[in-house]
């Protein structure tokens, strides 16, 4: 991998192998396929490949530069390793493509890659001038933040900032977006950061622990990208292709994504579905999955202290207890 790079560290990496242990042998041998839905620079494969000679492992993402980075680093592990240039959402396709039914265990990590924050180029950072971007696959030809910031109205920007941002400075920061664009369209990274910063009132200035505009950065980079209805789409459709005994661990990075994640898999646990005021069970329903994490992992100390970019991230686990079948001429059934 190229030096110049900025380094990838792979967030809450030890515990993510410590959710995926029990599947292997207490030696790390066993067969298993799994599949890591956002492989970036490659950092957790990296560490489950180690970890288990007798793992093989897809790995999807649909940054072609980080998929490239990442193929580098990985070709040591020969044809245990493949990767396809997929959004996650579609990991379906990708198994089909692969010739394989069901996987051991998977993995998704939704946060952004270092690569994808520093370079200017990429049009995430708050920091590093550049275009407007902010597409993860910025070859799709979906929107871009430039057009989404110099199209959409003024109450369009104040909710997606507002929902996606937190921000509660959201109103004032549209504002200032469509008053500087009547002037000229905004085109960089470093013209939108200036224009958020001095929509901040000077005394949040003065208090801001971070860049004013950072969690603008990150609202519109969600909805460019479409990071919640991608991690739905995940979510809705994983479970039918794990193993029974197979594990599915998701890290997030954002309250919304980690609720996200949290009620699904709350759900997936749920046994009898029948309403409070029925005494005794008549759904017949069993739960789908053990939550392995009643609460989610996050990073140490000593990680925060490696990596500060570390602090937000959250990890939830479940395991999967039985498959679900519903054939037409036999009517649904659990095994």
């Amino acid at each position: 991998m190229n030096s110049g790079r900025p380094r990838h560290i792979p967030v809450l990496r030890d515990e993510v192998l410590e959710a995926f242990a029990p599947l292997f042998a207490p030696d790390g041998t066993g067969s298993a396929r799994f599949l890591d839905g956002t492989l970036g620079f490659g950092g957790h494969s990296h560490a489950l490949l180690s970890a288990h000679p007798d793992l093989r492992l897809l790995g999807l993402d649909r940054d072609s530069e980080a998929l490239a980075l990442a193929g580098e680093r990985l070709a040591g592990f020969g044809d245990r390793f493949s990767s396809m240039h997929c959004r996650f959402s579609r990991f379906a396709e990708a198994l089909d493509l692969a010739g394989w039914d069901r996987v051991d265990g998977a993995l998704i990590d939704i946060g952004v890659s270092s690569m994808q924050l520093d370079e200017g180029e990429r049009g995430f950072s708050v920091h590093a001038d550049g275009p407007l971007d902010m597409r993860m696959d910025n070859s799709s030809g979906a929107p871009s933040a430039r057009e989404l910031v110099n199209t959409a109205d003024f109450r369009r920007l104040r909710d997606i900032i507002a929902t996606f941002g937190e921000d509660p400075q959201a109103a004032r920061i549209a504002k200032h977006i469509v008053q500087a664009r009547e002037r000229a369209p905004i085109t960089t990274t470093g013209q939108l950061a200036a224009i958020v910063q001095n929509a901040y009132p000077p005394a949040w200035r003065a208090k801001a622990r971070h860049h004013p505009a950072t969690r603008t950065f990150q609202a519109l980079r969600m909805v460019v990208n479409d990071e919640l209805g991608e991690l739905e789409a995940f979510m809705e459709g994983i479970l039918a292709r794990l193993n029974v005994g197979g594990r599915l661990c998701v890290i997030t990075f954002h309250s919304l994504e980690d609720r996200m994640v949290k009620q699904i898999m709350r759900r997936w646990s749920q046994a009898c579905l029948c309403p409070p005021h029925v005494p005794v069970c008549r759904c017949g329903h069993l739960a789908e999955v053990r939550l392995v994490t009643r609460k989610p992992l996050t990073a140490s100390a000593a990680e925060l202290a490696a990596n500060p970019r570390a602090a937000s991230a959250k990890l939830r686990c479940c395991e999967k207890l039985r498959d679900w079948h519903a054939p037409a001429e036999e009517g649904a059934k659990w095994t």
